[in-house]
């Protein structure tokens, strides 16, 4: 009867998936698995609202497909995350992870950066997307497996040592990997969720924060992507269009 209620004040302010949300979180604190609910919670909330699942060749898993279209701050979605981070808290990331706060993603020249993308992106990304995913877009992402339709595989695959991934607007480095582990596995553990996957000691913390909702962004107000940790720790599932700008002063 106490769900039940809570559901229908809820539904009434947030939209149906804000409520499964609620509904799980408070589930999870009566019951053993508590900590699997919360997970699942955390996930839902992250995700785009609109995200499919589909088989996406090449990636060896059945990952999630995201809608690309830019993402108002005023819409549904945002408004049923802010009841929710009233509701629930911010979240706090322990160390290494440096947070931040939302004055980095306010308004400034273009969208929440000063500057568009660069023109001449790696690996083949399309520019508008990028320029979309990066600077008018706070919860959306690049489609799942798009990184495989780039040249990005086949140009890092063989590839001896780390790898550099420059912020998109700025030029500056965000990303260094693979560290830790070899290529080969950096590789699968971000096709089996469909974006490039990051850990704690692959990012450059002196440009990267994340939010209180798990929103990861640069210092300069790219939107990256988001922190969805694991049994292992923090993974930060970035777009690669946001991440495939070329070093500072350095353009073709």
């Amino acid at each position: 009867f106490f769900l039940a209620s809570i559901a229908l004040i809820v539904s009434h302010i947030l939209s149906i998936r804000a409520t499964v949300i609620v509904l799980l979180c408070l589930f999870a604190m009566t019951r053993p698995a508590h900590r699997s609910l919360l997970l699942l919670a955390s996930a839902l909330s992250a995700a785009p609202p609109s995200a499919a699942f589909a088989p996406i060749r090449g990636s060896g898993a059945v990952i999630a497909s995201a809608s690309t279209r830019a993402h108002s701050s005023t819409s549904p979605f945002s408004r049923s995350m802010s009841v929710l981070d009233s509701f629930f808290g911010k979240k706090e990331y322990a160390a290494p992870c440096v947070m931040g706060d939302e004055t980095i993603m306010s308004q400034k020249a273009h969208g929440t950066s000063e500057t568009p993308v660069q023109k001449d992106l790696r690996w083949n990304c399309d520019n508008a997307t990028a320029d979309r995913i990066c600077n008018f877009n706070r919860h959306y992402a690049e489609h799942a497996g798009y990184w495989l339709s780039t040249s990005f595989v086949s140009d890092v695959k063989d590839q001896k040592g780390e790898v550099t991934f420059y912020d998109s607007n700025t030029g500056k480095p965000l990303f260094v990997a693979p560290r830790g582990r070899d290529m080969d596995a950096f590789l699968r553990e971000s096709g089996s969720h469909g974006w490039p996957s990051f850990r704690d000691e692959e990012v450059v913390w002196d440009n990267v924060r994340c939010l209180g909702d798990g929103e990861c962004v640069s210092v300069d107000g790219t939107h990256l992507g988001h922190n969805l940790p694991d049994g292992t720790g923090n993974r930060y599932c970035i777009n690669l269009v946001s991440v495939a700008g070329r070093p500072e002063g350095v353009e073709e």
